[in-house]
């Protein structure tokens, strides 16, 4: 795209008196932002006053653009052949996103992976299993989630892990990450996939902002994943939104006394998402993969090189959600010290895990 379609494109979306909306309208009438003003003349009165006092907001966008091009950021205008297809076909698309890293976001395969911000070990076990899974069936699909708490900073993590793209949706500029600690994760996603944002700049991560950032998650992704999610929250403004667009959404079931599963339960039984329980559901569903095609085998060994105590011990957790040390020692009839340095030794060999609060499970 020339860089006069990109300036005059970045300052339509900030001229005073000129909603995101009307913006939108005179693009998709006029067929780009450089025919817009060019026809400035013959529109009607609100447009064509906020068109001819543009001389701030056309500064505001040559800023812009001269630091997208310091930082090497890509400018994807809604006019521009780059810009992702899936989301100029929704109703209230960003006039032009601002993508920073190697994703591309017309790839055949994208899927939004939401839930709430206080995540659970079940949650992050589905998002680790999803990844894997996800992985061996598509491995060109690409992750899009929001690089917020909980469930989004899994994901974005878990498919790294597996070296599938993943791409961050943010709600503020390119200037900054929130939160600060997920800048570690945001640096690895340039080099595989990347982080996108249709605000300028100074653009503080304000709450609205969240909100709207939902409907780029929601609309650039084919379908929408709800690993976690209480009753309310954004996870489910996001399916809501998916569900707008007539895209796939599909949603993780949790135990009906769990309150970051309530919202999934909902929107399964509301019939707004397909209940899926693993990334081979949902790749068969949307036809990314043939149920029918058969899977390595993969053979695992359930109790590597174990004590007798850790047998035991691997026994007692057997079809449990998770034990403590003394409930452990009291079943086992062994000593606390005794199960301690035995669970210590299971962990270091891959057979249980630690959960929050001194619990212990077999590792999935």
């Amino acid at each position: 795209m020339n860089e006069e379609e990109q300036l005059l494109t970045l300052t339509l979306g900030r001229l005073r008196g000129l909603t995101q909306h009307m913006a939108l309208d005179l693009i998709r009438h006029y067929g780009s932002a450089t025919a817009v003003f060019s026809h400035a003349a013959g529109l009607e009165e609100k447009a064509r006053t906020a068109l001819q006092d543009h001389g701030d907001a056309l500064q505001r966008a040559r800023e812009e653009l001269e630091f997208c091009a310091r930082k090497g950021i890509r400018v994807l205008c809604l006019a521009d052949a780059d810009y992702p297809q899936r989301l100029r076909e929704c109703p209230d698309p960003p006039l032009a996103l601002f993508l920073c890293g190697a994703a591309g976001l017309n790839v055949r395969h994208m899927v939004a992976v939401v839930g709430t911000r206080r995540i659970t070990e079940y949650g992050k076990d589905l998002c680790r299993h999803f990844c894997e899974d996800l992985a061996r069936l598509v491995p060109d699909a690409v992750v899009v989630s929001g690089l917020a708490y909980g469930v989004d900073i899994h994901a974005h993590r878990a498919a790294l892990a597996n070296g599938l793209p993943t791409v961050a949706v943010l709600a503020h500029g390119l200037d900054r990450i929130y939160p600060t600690l997920h800048r570690d994760t945001a640096c690895q996603m340039l080099a595989q996939g990347g982080l996108v944002t249709e605000y300028f700049t100074g653009t503080r991560p304000d709450k609205g902002n969240f909100v709207r950032r939902n409907r780029i998650v929601a609309g650039l992704a084919d379908a929408t994943v709800v690993v976690e999610s209480a009753e309310r929250g954004g996870a489910l403004i996001t399916a809501r939104l998916a569900q707008d667009y007539n895209r796939e959404i599909f949603a993780f079931p949790g135990r009906a006394s769990d309150p970051y599963s309530a919202g999934c339960n909902a929107l399964i039984r509301d019939n707004v998402a397909a209940l899926v329980t693993s990334a081979e559901d949902l790749a068969c569903a949307l036809r990314w993969a043939d149920r029918r095609q058969p899977r390595e085998a993969v053979q695992h060994e359930l109790f590597p090189t174990l004590s007798p105590e850790e047998e035991k011990i691997c026994g007692l957790l057997s079809g449990k959600d998770s034990l403590s040390v003394n409930q452990l020692a009291i079943a086992a009839n062994l000593p606390v010290h005794v199960v301690s340095a035995s669970l210590f030794e299971l962990e270091l060999k891959g057979c249980v895990k630690e959960l929050v609060g001194g619990r212990f499970r077999l590792q999935g």
